[in-house]
């Protein structure tokens, strides 16, 4: 059986700009859309939150990993199908927890916002 991760399942690729921040992308299409049309808050979340967990991890040990302590989303607009792009930035990282802020954008729009907080595990 070959595990596939959720970011995987809806087509999340992660670029790691820098220690202190990360951007996700994900092309949304019409299985990613809400019975109203627009690309579903569910989707928009989980973009977030895989853009934010990766830049936890780029500033962390390879024998850890991120998880999500809280998070908020604020959607701004609806998107529609095509790109999508989460851009998170580590606004503190404490010894236990780190806090970070997201946007996501669509040509030029911004979509939704976000605010999260993050620990390490131990793998």
């Amino acid at each position: 059986m070959t595990v596939v991760n959720f970011g995987e399942m809806l087509g999340i690729d992660v670029v790691r700009s820098d220690e202190e921040s990360a951007t996700a992308t994900m092309v949304a299409d019409e299985r990613h859309l809400n019975p109203g049309g627009t690309v579903h808050g569910g989707a928009l979340a989980t973009l977030v939150d895989v853009a934010m967990g990766a830049a936890v991890f780029a500033g962390g040990d390879d024998d850890e990993r991120p998880v999500t302590i809280e998070m908020k989303v604020n959607y701004l607009e609806g998107g529609k199908p095509g790109t999508l792009r989460a851009v998170s930035t580590v606004r503190r990282r404490g010894s236990r927890f780190t806090v970070l802020e997201a946007e996501v954008l669509q040509d030029d729009r911004v979509l939704a916002f976000a605010t999260g907080s993050f620990t390490t595990i131990s793998r």
